[in-house]
């Protein structure tokens, strides 16, 4: 089943996004509500005209911010659906929280959850009576799960990209992964109340096509690196140790409470994927199909072989993919 001509293609893109895109784009709303300690959250919105639609919200990765969202904003907005987009704080155009706003924090990950939950709770509701979907990408898609967790009946249904459930520590075995975060992060509140960043992490740099780890399409990666070039607000670098810490601590609050999930989600898993953890995804599935068979058909992810980390800025084989299962789990759950 391919309906791809639906969607935008990479022969469309030549080194930028299309003029009907760009347009669409122009007449979308962009705000800013006060977040938890007053920081500033930024977010697009896109309603449908005329008679009620159904809603996505997308819930951003690290470092993205909802202006990289364009392309896919538009094909899910010609599937006849609102669209929210949000900015979490620390990143794209919210709020940053240090004074050096190149690197990656947060007081606590709960913040970014009580964002969510507000955005959806105050603004997204004046818009649109029915509960909305959510579509979420990596870090975005572990504080979706949060949220889902800790609000159990306010999504209609879910997808989760690349979720962020374990981080990939490479060589290292996890245990000694979180001791050398743990220790490096004591050492650094022993001697400063700047939060340093973790090792090997800096300012921001771009990365070429040949060394990037998010996707194998030139053109669409091109896009993204014109657009944080062109739009320094937005760039952001690496993570600091305290961000890492209290990225395990929401990982692990996950899997803890996992009887919580109620809303039927989907997770589409990267096959070549070495941002994050695969076998946290795995497990995930397993543990959640057997608490909840609704979600995680068959007790597995739902797996794209061969595709990198960024599912819906990937080629357009895997994005048509991803986007037809994502629009199918919603049509599913109406």
């Amino acid at each position: 089943m391919s309906h791809s001509a639906q969607f935008n293609q990479e022969v469309n893109l030549k080194g930028k996004l299309p003029e009907q895109i760009t347009t669409f784009w122009q007449q979308g709303l962009f705000n800013s509500f006060l977040g938890t300690d007053e920081v500033s959250i930024h977010y697009a919105q896109f309603i449908q005209q005329g008679t009620e639609r159904p809603t996505i919200v997308i819930v951003p990765g690290r470092c993205e911010s909802y202006l990289k969202y364009q392309e896919l904003s538009f094909d899910l907005y010609q599937q006849g659906y609102n669209i929210f987009i949000i900015d979490h704080r620390g990143q794209g155009l919210s709020g940053r929280l240090l004074t050096n706003f190149n690197k990656g924090y947060v007081v606590t990950f709960q913040d970014y959850v009580e964002d969510l939950r507000y955005f959806i709770e105050n603004i997204i509701s004046q818009h649109c009576a029915d509960k909305p979907y959510l579509l979420a990408h990596s870090m975005g898609a572990a504080i979706a799960t949060r949220f889902m967790q800790d609000s159990s009946n306010a999504i209609k249904a879910a997808v989760i990209s690349s979720p962020m459930l374990g981080f990939n520590s490479g060589i290292l075995p996890t245990a000694i992964a979180e001791m050398m975060i743990a220790a490096k992060l004591a050492l650094n509140n022993l001697i400063s109340n700047n939060p340093w960043y973790f090792f090997a992490q800096r300012d921001y740099s771009p990365v070429s096509f040949a060394h990037n780890r998010l996707t194998h399409s030139v053109q669409r990666y091109q896009i993204f690196i014109d657009l944080y070039k062109n739009n320094k607000s937005i760039q952001l670098g690496g993570v600091t140790s305290h961000w890492l810490a209290q990225g395990i601590a929401a990982q692990k609050q996950i899997f803890a409470q996992l009887a919580q999930l109620k809303t039927p989600i989907l997770l589409l898993q990267a096959g070549s994927d070495i941002v994050v953890c695969q076998r946290a995804q795995d497990d995930f599935c397993q543990q959640l199909h057997a608490l909840q068979p609704q979600s995680c058909p068959k007790g597995i992810p739902s797996r794209l072989d061969g595709a990198l980390h960024e599912l819906f800025f990937e080629v357009d084989d895997y994005r048509n993919s991803a986007l037809n299962q994502s629009l199918a789990w919603f049509k599913q759950h109406k």
